[in-house]
């Protein structure tokens, strides 16, 4: 704070000093104070009943025409979950629930659902499958034409994890992701260890292989605690180079999480951290359960759940040209939590959502540069807060699920 001299001079070069010095101070908080949001409509696409599923805490994902897929990780067929499809037609949007879990195929779906290459969709439930330890999915469109919008896919289990020390277990939040072969990488943030027992149990980066008509799973990285990181919660992300890169929301140095990248090497992956969040209650963050994302400069970004400034977690950018140089974007309040990996307009500016309404009744916020900074404005319509993250279409509308209620699909259009 600055506080008056006791010995003041008329337009004196202190004064000066002191008034450009509050100036300034004044233009950083500003800055770091969230700006109402300009218009917007908030307009709730879809409410869940439960019997068409509950829950839909991943978020979603579009496909070139438009249409929205997601997952409810409750609901359906005895609360196991569902997977689910928004069409969007000239009179609006018509909701279509794919398919309802029923346990031995897969229960729980955490993640949202991902197109793989050949169309499909793709993803993961935390329970269910052959040992109840999770399962990975491909969902298909009906072989003949449907002339309904309510035809159930088709649902084949690709792999049922085992747990414990062979194969890690209970797939949660992060997305699945794919090579020019397609084959399929994901995470756990359970189980797996290169021990023969599993007293330490800290999570995988896992391949499965499409080989004979089947499946094949493999594990590209045990995660140890320490040196490497533990419990990945979120997907990878490519560079596309062959690389890829994610977070563990523990672990490391000080406990408190880590930004990793694996490097192709001969027939296995070499893993190494490229940042460290350094220790409890800093001002970069700590334990991060988002995923990352690229800016086409080849830059690195995301989110905290906790720490920074107001205890609240953080924004973050990893400089590539810097040796991924931490740079903090914004520190969230108390309670805001942001858990999802961020979303990035074509002007560059950061969508995101909070696990808590805020004070202002905001869900989504959005993270624009400005002198130097950054500027937060809010979006409010939601009614409890989103672990999901947002999509935004080619007018950059937002799109994302909220927690109210049985749950809710919106649209934010800006």
């Amino acid at each position: 704070m600055i506080r008056p001299s006791h010995q003041q001079s008329r337009f004196s070069s202190q004064t000066q000093a002191a008034v450009i010095t509050v100036v300034t101070f004044a233009c950083l908080f500003l800055l770091s104070v969230p700006q109402p949001a300009a218009a917007q409509t908030w307009t709730v696409l879809h409410s869940f009943t439960g019997t068409d599923g509950e829950e839909p805490s991943a978020g979603l994902t579009m496909d070139q025409a438009g249409n929205l897929y997601g997952t409810a990780a409750a609901g359906g067929h005895n609360n196991n979950g569902t997977v689910f499809k928004l069409t969007h037609e000239q009179s609006g949007w018509i909701f279509n629930l794919l398919y309802a879990f029923n346990g031995p195929d897969g229960s729980s779906p955490q993640a949202r659902v991902m197109i793989g290459p050949d169309g499909s969709l793709y993803g993961t439930t935390e329970n269910g499958g052959a040992a109840n330890r999770g399962t990975v999915f491909r969902l298909q469109p009906p072989q003949t034409f449907c002339k309904s919008f309510s035809c159930p896919w088709t649902e084949t289990v690709l792999y049922s994890f085992q747990g414990g020390s062979s194969d890690g277990e209970s797939p949660q939040y992060g997305d699945l992701v794919f090579d020019s072969l397609g084959n399929i990488y994901g995470t756990t943030p359970n189980g797996g260890n290169s021990w023969s027992y599993c007293s330490y149990c800290l999570g995988t980066v896992y391949k499965l292989t499409h080989t004979n008509g089947g499946w094949t799973e493999s594990i590209v990285h045990y995660f140890q605690g320490t040196n490497d990181g533990a419990y990945p919660f979120a997907g990878l992300t490519s560079d596309g180079a062959g690389n890829w890169y994610g977070t563990a929301e523990a672990g490391g140095a000080a406990a408190a999480g880590v930004v990793y990248k694996l490097t192709p090497s001969g027939s296995g992956w070499n893993q190494s951290v490229i940042f460290d969040f350094p220790d409890y209650f800093n001002y970069d963050g700590g334990y991060p359960f988002g995923g990352l994302i690229f800016d086409s400069a080849g830059n690195l970004y995301g989110t905290t759940s906790t720490d920074g400034q107001d205890v609240g977690g953080t924004a973050y950018e990893l400089n590539l040209n810097r040796g991924w140089a931490f740079s903090l974007i914004y520190s969230f309040s108390a309670y805001e939590g942001s858990l999802a990996k961020l979303a990035m307009d074509p002007s560059g500016n950061l969508y995101g959502t909070l696990s808590e309404l805020n004070n202002n009744g905001e869900e989504v916020y959005k993270l624009t540069p400005s002198n130097g900074g950054w500027a937060r404005t809010g979006f409010t319509g939601g009614s409890a807060g989103s672990a999901g993250n947002v999509i935004l279409d080619s007018d950059n509308n937002v799109y994302g699920t909220d927690f109210g209620g049985y749950g809710t699909v919106f649209e934010i259009q800006q």
